[in-house]
């Protein structure tokens, strides 16, 4: 859920990450009724500039912010990890600058989580994903939560809790494939193997050995249905959104392997200004109840209700 490294972004080893990943299957997309991850949405409007530091003046006080307003910082526009919606409902907050919309998705499920933990009430700030660090630390928000991942060069700028979900890259193939046993990259050995281009997807391949990594397909819906149509034998693809791609295609099967891609780990992180230890262990507790089995649920709620 991630960008690559600008200025003060994303991890150093791979080109593209999560965040590329489903913004470049397109906004919209479908192969046989499987959704596709939106990646668009309305541009935010102008939150205002709020000066100061937000770690003097929150770690003085002892609170988050106000201590009774969480706002959350996130694009909005970034499904199923955010998005704008035009109507409140169970899982929306209200979006604090954009007068009548609301944010829904897996980070504003987990941003509730962390607001009522803490006692205060979430609204979403919506802001470009490059800005949410400066607004950060300027004091115009209170937390990030919009599918960021910590690395070494955000580290220095902000404080991140733990992860509140991890997603990673796994293999696909089919059911009746010669493949359908492999549990080792040697298994492998003269596979076709396809992913997505100019992603991690597709450079995760190159450690595979003796296969032939074919070029890459442009969108996550042609790589589906290349194997759909048996022009590939296996294909790298999200671990979390993998249950939906079984439900829509039942002679896929997942790989159950022993050997694991390096450097594929794509976390979800939130992150305050720095200077709130004792605020950061509060959230890291809060998430920490947050069962494997229930962000699973939870991520596969959000895959079903995103904007188609």
């Amino acid at each position: 859920m991630t960008r690559p490294t600008s200025a003060a972004q994303h991890q150093p080893q791979a080109r593209f990450t999560r965040r590329d990943f489903l913004k470049l299957s397109g906004c919209t997309a479908g192969v046989g009724g499987l959704m596709i991850l939106s990646g668009c949405g309305p541009a935010a409007q102008d939150a205002g500039t709020t000066t100061g530091s937000a770690a003097d003046e929150t770690a003085a006080s002892g609170v988050l912010g106000d201590g009774k307003t969480l706002r959350v910082g996130m694009e909005a526009a970034y499904a199923p990890y955010n998005w704008q919606v035009s109507e409140a409902s169970d899982t929306t907050i209200p979006i604090d600058n954009v007068d009548g919309a609301y944010a829904d998705g897996y980070d504003v499920q987990i941003a509730k989580r962390i607001a009522e933990g803490l006692g205060m009430e979430a609204v979403a700030v919506k802001l470009d994903f490059s800005a949410l660090i400066d607004s950060l630390n300027n004091g115009q928000i209170d937390i990030v939560c919009a599918g960021m991942s910590v690395d070494p060069e955000r580290a220095q700028s902000a404080d991140f809790s733990d992860s509140y979900i991890d997603d990673d890259i796994v293999l696909i193939t089919t059911s009746d494939s010669q493949y359908a046993g492999a549990t080792t990259f040697a298994d492998l050995a003269g596979a076709s193997v396809l992913g997505q281009a100019a992603t991690m997807f597709d450079d995760v391949i190159e450690q595979i050995p003796d296969v032939n990594h074919m070029t890459p397909a442009e969108t996550v819906p042609l790589v589906v249905e290349n194997l759909s149509s048996g022009t590939c034998d296996v294909i790298t693809y999200s671990k979390l959104s993998v249950p939906q791609l079984l439900e829509t295609y039942p002679n896929f099967v997942q790989l159950e392997m022993t050997d694991t891609f390096e450097g594929s780990t794509m976390p979800d992180n939130a992150a305050i200004a720095k200077g709130q230890d004792d605020i950061l262990e509060q959230i890291n507790e809060i998430i920490g109840e947050v069962s494997e089995q229930e962000r699973q649920e939870i991520w596969n709620e959000c895959m079903e209700r995103q904007p188609a």
